[in-house]
């Protein structure tokens, strides 16, 4: 299995609008961040984690333009914005591509984007998305392919979903973990897992939390995501542990293998 992380950054990306600090301002690549989301390759089976607001670079970058699914980890908008550029997926496919979510996941993409749930316009062309909407209420398949969902918090007033498929696991917008979660985890070879700061976040992992959480799954790899402005690429990289590093956009993971 090959996963390429699209996007490593937080809700605003790095460089921040309008800010000039030193991660900002910086020259060295892996601190440009596109906000997160994963590709998931196995065989002819491609998934997409998260729709961002960045997502038609990002699939460019990826060379990338056929998905056999979306999974929606939550509908923020740096998780889901990304919706409208699924158009010229479903046209390179000349069709409807499956998207899975909780029901208020599913609940509200459809307020936001209802014209994307109406598959009945697509005779005169694909002039806007068509998504067909797949109900997460349990593991399921995707080509062969199974996915694990376990509910994450997300501060004290949401829920996300991360993803186990097969031996890879993805945490996005998560501040904190249960023992189904773990339960879930246990055994996986590779993990991209939230780090958005060095000080604790009310609605985020931090340095140490994540490393803590990592230290008892203890996965092949660990990939940093999600992660803000004041954390340096050179710097995190130098002080994590072996086995851990700060993810960056277009890294390219062998779950199961080497690099």
């Amino acid at each position: 299995m090959r996963v390429t992380v699209l996007g490593c950054g937080a809700s605003g990306g790095v460089p921040l609008l309008g800010c000039g600090c030193a991660v900002c301002a910086s020259d060295e690549p892996r601190n440009r961040r596109r906000r997160s989301s994963v590709l998931i390759e196995a065989g002819a089976v491609r998934l997409l984690l998260d729709a961002s607001p960045d997502l038609r670079a990002q699939l460019l970058d990826a060379g990338v333009a056929r998905l056999d699914a979306v999974l929606f980890s939550h509908a923020h908008a740096d998780h889901c914005h990304g919706i409208d550029d699924l158009r010229l997926v479903c046209r390179a496919m000349d069709a409807a591509l499956a998207v899975y979510g909780t029901p208020d996941t599913l609940d509200e993409l459809r307020s936001r984007f209802g014209y994307a749930f109406d598959l009945s316009c697509h005779a005169a062309g694909w002039f806007k998305p068509a998504l067909e909407a797949r109900v997460i209420d349990g593991p399921f398949e995707i080509g062969g392919l199974r996915v694990v969902p376990f509910e994450q918090r997300h501060g004290p007033k949401f829920t996300t979903l991360g993803f186990r498929v097969d031996a890879f696991a993805y945490s996005t917008d998560v501040s904190d973990l249960d023992e189904p979660a773990f339960d879930a985890l246990a055994g996986i070879d590779t993990w991209v897992v939230d780090c958005q700061s060095r000080a604790p976040n009310y609605v985020h992992s931090h340095v140490e939390h994540t490393l803590g959480w990592i230290e008892r799954v203890r996965p092949r790899r660990a990939v940093l995501t999600h992660m803000g402005h004041e954390l340096d690429y050179g710097t995190l990289a130098a002080e994590l542990p072996p086995g851990v590093e700060p993810g960056y956009d277009g890294l390219v993971l062998d779950v199961g293998g080497d690099t």
